[in-house]
C-alpha cells in the first residue's frame, strides 16, 4: 500500500493512492457537513485528518477500543460501528470496504456512506459540550459511556445516518431484551438517534442542538424530562417507543 494526501479547506485525507477518488468524495461531505452543522453550533473543528482504512482489522489496529465497542454493541448495530474518531484525527473505513461491510436490506448502503460525517458531526458535538471534561481522563471516559446514546446519537442525527436506520431498528426490536430508555452502550449507536429524532419532531431541530451541548448534572433522566418540556419520564419513553414501533414498521 501507498499512502498519499488529499486535501480540502478544512480537511485532509491519508489514503493509498488508489482511492484518491473515494478520498475526494469524503472530504466534499466532510465540507459540506461542516458548513451545516456551523449553522447550529458555535464552533466546528477544522485541519481534521482523515484515515482511510481497507479492512476492519487495520482499523482495529488503530484504536484498541475498536473492537471493544463491536463486542458491547448490538450485533443488529454492530456493522454500523465502522470509524472513531478523537482530537485532529478520524479513522473510517474507506468507501470499498464500507460497501463489503454492508448488508443488502434498504438503507445499510446509505447508512454506512455517512460514516465519516456522523463521526465528524460527533466530534463537533463534543467540542461544543460544555459539560464534557476537556482531557481524557477517567472521568471524561465515564461521561462519555453514561452519556453514550447522546453522544453517538446527536451525531448520526446530524449527519443524517437516522432516516435509512429503519431495518436495522427492526431488527434490534426482534432480537434480544427490550432496549432500555435512554438507550444503553450496547444500544447507543443505533437508538440513540431516535431519541434525537423525537426530540427534533416535536421541539425542533434547534433545540435538539441545545440538547447536545449539555449534560444534566443529575443526569439523562433528568435530562430528557426538561429537554421534552417538562413532561414525566413515563410519557416521553412511551412517546419513544412508539416512534420506534413506527420506524420499524415502515422498514
Amino acid at each position: 500500500m501507498t499512502w498519499v494526501e488529499s486535501v480540502s479547506p478544512s480537511f485532509r485525507a491519508r489514503h493509498d493512492d488508489a482511492d484518491a477518488e473515494d478520498a475526494g468524495h469524503i472530504l466534499d461531505s466532510l465540507e459540506r457537513m461542516r458548513e451545516r452543522l456551523a449553522e447550529r453550533f458555535p464552533r466546528t473543528v477544522a485541519d481534521v485528518t482523515v484515515v482511510l482504512h481497507h479492512g476492519a482489522p487495520s482499523l482495529a489496529l488503530s484504536n484498541p477500543a475498536v473492537a471493544l465497542t463491536w463486542l458491547l454493541t448490538a450485533p443488529s448495530a454492530r456493522r454500523y460501528v465502522a470509524g472513531w474518531a478523537y482530537g485532529a484525527e478520524l479513522h473510517v473505513l474507506a468507501p470499498g470496504a464500507l460497501q463489503t461491510r454492508a448488508s443488502n436490506v434498504p438503507g445499510s448502503r446509505e447508512m454506512l456512506a455517512l460514516t465519516a460525517p456522523a463521526l465528524y458531526a460527533r466530534r463537533v458535538i463534543v467540542e461544543n459540550n460544555r459539560d464534557l471534561p476537556r482531557a481524557l481522563t477517567p472521568a471524561r471516559l465515564a461521561a462519555e459511556l453514561r452519556w453514550a446514546w447522546l453522544l453517538e446519537g446527536a451525531g448520526r442525527w446530524f449527519a443524517g445516518q437516522v432516516k435509512h436506520a429503519r431495518p436495522a431498528i427492526g431488527r434490534r426490536l426482534r432480537e434480544g431484551r427490550r432496549p432500555d430508555f435512554p438507550p444503553g452502550l450496547r444500544d447507543a449507536a443505533l437508538l440513540g438517534g431516535t431519541v434525537i429524532d423525537l426530540l427534533a419532531r416535536e421541539e425542533g431541530e434547534r433545540a435538539a442542538a441545545q440538547f447536545v451541548t449539555h449534560l444534566h448534572p443529575q443526569g439523562p433522566r433528568a435530562a430528557l424530562t426538561r429537554a421534552f418540556g417538562g413532561r414525566s419520564l413515563v410519557h416521553t419513553e412511551g412517546a419513544w417507543r412508539s416512534h420506534l414501533a413506527r420506524m420499524a414498521s415502515a422498514s
